[in-house]
């Protein structure tokens, strides 16, 4: 199983993630979200294996999301034009993010990572 973390490091809930998976025993490969923000290509093929909502991706309580007034702006954009957004700025895309070959997991919810112990 090929497995990457993408996180911010200094995010309190991605450090409770990091730490979750360490102490299960499941391996991943760290990717820090802003250094190495994901590019629109990768987003689209998230989204559509995640099967959630587009607006998950985003870190809807963040400051650039607010900054940019984008609770009011996200509906009469596509698809295409909030992949591009999302790839502009690692700091308006929801973390952490875990993909594996079968999963796309968005923000931290042990409960939904509970799968992972399954892999």
């Amino acid at each position: 199983m090929s497995c990457t973390f993408i996180e911010y490091p200094k995010c309190t809930t991605c450090q409770r993630a990091k730490k979750w998976l360490e102490e299960n025993g499941i391996p991943f490969e760290d990717r820090h979200i802003v250094e190495d923000n994901p590019t629109a290509e990768e987003l689209r093929e998230w989204h559509q294996r995640s099967g959630l909502p587009l607006k998950r991706f985003f870190n809807t309580s963040g400051l650039v999301y607010k900054s940019l007034g984008l609770k009011d702006k996200l509906a009469q954009m596509s698809e295409e034009e909030q992949y591009a957004l999302l790839a502009t700025n690692g700091m308006l895309v929801k973390r952490p993010l875990f993909i594996c070959d079968k999963t796309v997991l968005v923000g931290f919810r042990p409960a939904e990572w509970d799968c992972l112990k399954r892999e």
